[in-house]
């Protein structure tokens, strides 16, 4: 049996799975890795070498932090609190809430940010009398830009973390600057392509500020106790994440131990928490890991990594190709398998170029490559079902118009600027 063609016919198949929805995509993983495990394609003993634990325990424990401090009330708290400082202002409300989004979702994950400030702003944006689509919009784009900014705030990022051995701080120098000027020019843009959806008369700016000063953001603190206590521990795992490299600790211990601190100091019931891990994303990881692995353990990444160095001769065009192949391929699926299957093939590529600089390509492309379509990324699709269900449609080619200039400008940044680093 040519376990060449078997692997890559399992990665093709489960791949087409994921895309066609008919199937949860963790069990579309699961399944495809349990036939190259039957098969011996990726032997038993070898697992432990693909499954990369790094990225599956960091994402559990921040999930275990997150579900933790969403008992407390704290994300209700910041999303009151940033809707009184706009003062009724509609501009302010979105160049606020973009960058508490993305500041949120740079050390957490995405979903839960556009989860818990989402209702938050439809509610603002229909106080005001106004189009809830470009806030909308812009917390999406913020949400995915921000998880660009740092090691934690987005699941390739963890991924290319761990495989490159990469630091918070490596991520937070390379990408952190990129994202900021990323965000600027997204929220501009924003603003020009709605600014006639963005002006209210002074009576009625007058009626916004009463009606938000009504709002109590202490009322929205459900248990005053939990809350200082998360905001303690996410305080210091932040902090943590920062010195990890020289502490010589590995990010994923970080946050394990920032899990287990939560759940030892708030005495907060531990069954309901785990119980919110989200297990399908988790198994969606290792199963993927599982796939790819047959297609390293069968030499059918390093044939394609030899056909890609065969043809782009310099460190810029690699560059280049990654960086544009990521972003438009994340556009239209999942960035997470794509992530799995770029990382060795960059590795590689390591015999006959430096491949530091393809790192950053891969995470900008990943990961901003979600803003280009509806489908993009997990944040989009969470936020067009919740402002579905409150009677606000953003249709694909509604979201797509914005949508991928955005993707192409903010990409277009962010290599200008690795090409000026890096190659110029």
């Amino acid at each position: 049996m040519n376990m060449e063609a078997v692997a890559l016919a399992v990665f093709l198949f489960t791949y087409a799975l994921i895309m066609s929805e008919r199937i949860h995509r963790a069990v579309a993983a699961m399944f495809g890795a349990s036939i190259v495990l039957v098969l011996r394609i990726v032997p038993w003993d070898k697992l432990p070498t693909y499954l990369d634990l790094d990225t599956i325990f960091l994402l559990m424990g921040m999930m275990i932090i997150v579900n933790t401090a969403r008992n407390s009330g704290l994300f209700e708290y910041i999303a009151i609190k940033t809707a009184k400082l706009a003062k009724g202002s509609p501009i302010k409300v979105l160049i606020l809430f973009s960058i508490v989004t993305a500041v949120v979702s740079s050390v957490l994950d995405n979903v839960t940010t556009v989860l818990l400030l989402t209702p938050m702003l439809i509610y603002i944006a229909k106080l005001m009398e106004l189009n809830p689509i470009p806030f909308l919009l812009s917390e999406i784009f913020a949400s995915n830009i921000g998880g660009t900014a740092t090691l934690i705030g987005d699941p390739p990022n963890i991924m290319i973390g761990s495989a490159a051995k990469l630091s918070f701080n490596d991520f937070l120098l390379n990408m952190g600057p990129i994202a900021l000027i990323d965000l600027i020019l997204t929220i501009g843009f924003v603003y020009l392509a709605y600014r006639n959806s963005l002006k209210v008369d002074k009576d009625k700016k007058n009626k916004i500020v009463r009606t938000l000063e009504r709002l109590d953001e202490k009322a929205a603190i459900k248990d005053l106790t939990l809350f200082r206590k998360s905001v303690t521990i996410i305080l210091l795992v932040v902090l943590l994440f920062f010195v990890h490299d020289r502490l010589g600790l590995e990010p994923a211990i970080v946050a394990l131990f920032g899990a287990s601190l939560i759940l030892l100091w708030s005495k907060e019931d531990p069954e309901g928490i785990l119980e919110k891990i989200e297990w399908p994303a988790l198994f969606f990881f290792g199963g993927l890991f599982i796939i790819v692995g047959s297609l390293e353990e069968t030499g059918v990444i390093l044939q394609v990594a030899q056909w890609m160095i065969s043809h782009i001769h310099s460190q810029g065009g690699a560059l280049f190709v990654i960086s544009w192949f990521s972003a438009f391929a994340s556009a239209i699926v999942d960035n997470i398998p794509l992530t799995a299957a770029m990382i060795p093939l960059i590795k590689n590529m390591g015999a006959s170029m430096n491949i530091y600089p393809l790192w950053w390509a891969l995470s900008l492309g990943a990961c901003l490559g979600g803003n280009g379509t509806a489908i993009g990324a997990s944040a989009n699709v969470v936020v067009i079902g919740i402002a579905e269900r409150e009677g606000i449609k953003i249709t694909f080619g509604d979201f797509l118009k914005v949508g991928a200039i955005i993707m192409t400008l903010t990409v277009a940044v962010g290599v200008g600027i690795l090409w000026v680093r890096y190659v110029w």
